[in-house]
């Protein structure tokens, strides 16, 4: 239990006990004070000296099984599970029939990974439990929250719907139970769910929260604003309800609206860059370009490491057809972040409209290696190459992404092309040939990238062979 200013007892207690540790006279407490005073320190995370006062306490109580039961809990803690097995044996021989002492034992295998052991375990705990209250409640989480190692989800959800049965304000295992919802795609069942939990806590914006997310999800927008107005009607101050109503009214294309309920986020509470950006989309669409920029600024300024910032700066003065600016900022992105792929494909293709080849080729070839292995990439890259004159690199590159993409007819143009400029005949030959039974439409990249090879009468012969055979 935690210390309040209305318990003068424990506070008593505890000031003694922290008066004892700075003049190592030592003073008598019962069992009870330290059971009080461990469990104080755990909840504040005070671990050294929740470990003084089980030390301490054992001294004065060595038969006390709930300071012993401290002591497992923070050999689990510290992830001495042979210790705390020890202990637990020894406590087990003296009561079996303890359900803490089950818990424990859950604690161990949950942490060793043994998770349906766990459950088994734990229910033997919820049968010894006379108390059908708060403990059960206890257990029923804790079953619950093993079953999600599992991702035994409909198991999970189960037990949390248990634990609301007994404290309808149990908010950990309301949202404990939408996640199971969720995952499972059960958004109908979980629409019908929160009703009924709604229908006997109106006023809970949590669950109105919820909802809200549920109806979203299923687009059905008209349902979902309501329900994010019930959540903001039940708790004024939610930053979450209003968030989730603007990202509704959004996709009601009513920007205005939804820029006034961001606004409010940050009045209510520390600005997010979510908020900003959200702002700042909200104000493109709405053609307030200034308006627009400033916020996309003001979300970078916020946090520094959010991409969708960098990106939003970056595309809108790419649309504005201001490549320098764009090609700045993204130069400041990859400057925080150098191993973000999307910026460097932003920075790959500016470079290109800037025709600043050799640093788009840079950019393109810094994407592949990040993995981003799209088609698009990888021909960029190449005809790049190619206008540098780089033909041995252009086939090796083109070969790497035959890999990904096999009998792709952009790709076999681009060899077939590539293979003819380096005089190697056989291979042109067998590219070109294969190109043209693949797709003949594509032809068009010879006669943009390749212009000077068009004459050859070998190449004249396979289009000319070609198009007889199609006919």
């Amino acid at each position: 239990m935690e210390f309040s200013h209305q318990d003068d007892n424990n506070n008593l207690s505890l000031t003694k006990f922290e008066s004892m540790l700075k003049t190592n006279n030592v003073l008598f407490f019962d069992s009870n004070e330290f059971e009080n005073i461990i469990n104080h320190y755990l909840e504040i995370g005070k671990i050294a000296l929740s470990k003084k006062a089980i030390k301490l306490g054992l001294e004065q109580h060595p038969t006390s099984l709930n300071l012993k039961l401290f002591q497992i809990e923070i050999h689990v803690l510290e992830n001495k599970l042979e210790a705390a097995e020890k202990l637990l044996d020894a406590l087990y021989t003296i009561e079996p029939a303890n359900e803490e002492v089950y818990i424990q034992k859950a604690n161990i295998l949950s942490k060793k990974d043994e998770h349906q052991k766990a459950i088994n375990t734990l229910k033997i705990a919820l049968e010894l439990s006379h108390d059908h209250n708060e403990d059960s409640s206890d257990l029923y989480a804790l079953i619950g929250m093993e079953y999600l190692f599992l991702d035994k989800f409909e198991n999970a959800k189960e037990y949390f719907i248990k634990c609301l049965e007994i404290n309808l304000e149990d908010y950990a295992s309301l949202y404990n139970i939408t996640y199971c919802f969720d995952y499972l795609d059960q958004n109908e069942e979980a629409i019908s769910f929160l009703n009924q939990y709604l229908d006997r806590n109106p006023y809970c914006e949590v669950a109105w929260h919820q909802l809200g997310k549920q109806y979203f999800t299923i687009k059905d927008y008209t349902k979902a604003l309501a329900a994010f107005d019930f959540a903001i009607i039940s708790d004024d101050s939610f930053v979450g309800a209003y968030l989730e109503k603007g990202k509704v009214l959004e996709k009601q294309k009513n920007y205005i609206e939804a820029i006034e309920n961001y606004k409010i986020t940050l009045a209510l509470d520390e600005p997010s860059s979510f908020a900003l950006l959200r702002i700042g989309h909200c104000y493109e669409k709405l053609n307030k370009s200034d308006l627009a920029v400033q916020y996309f600024y003001k979300t970078v300024h916020e946090d520094p490491l959010l991409d969708k910032g960098w990106i939003a700066i970056t595309k809108f003065y790419n649309k504005k057809r201001n490549y320098h600016k764009a090609l700045h900022y993204i130069n400041k992105a990859i400057n925080i972040d150098c191993d973000n792929v999307i910026y460097w494909k932003l920075y790959a293709q500016i470079n290109h409209r800037l025709n600043l080849l050799e640093e788009a080729e840079r950019g393109y070839k810094k994407t592949l290696e990040l993995g981003n292995f799209e088609l698009p990439t990888w021909l960029s890259r190449g005809d790049i190459l190619i206008n540098l004159g780089e033909f041995e690199a252009a086939v090796y590159n083109l070969i790497q992404a035959a890999e990904f993409y096999p009998e792709t007819p952009e790709i076999e143009f681009r060899l077939a092309g590539l293979y003819f400029s380096l005089h190697q005949s056989e291979k042109a030959h067998y590219h070109l040939k294969n190109a043209m039974l693949l797709d003949k439409e594509f032809y068009f990249i010879l006669e943009e990238l390749f212009p000077k090879i068009l004459n050859k009468p070998t190449i004249k012969k396979i289009i000319s062979d070609s198009k007889k055979s199609s006919h």
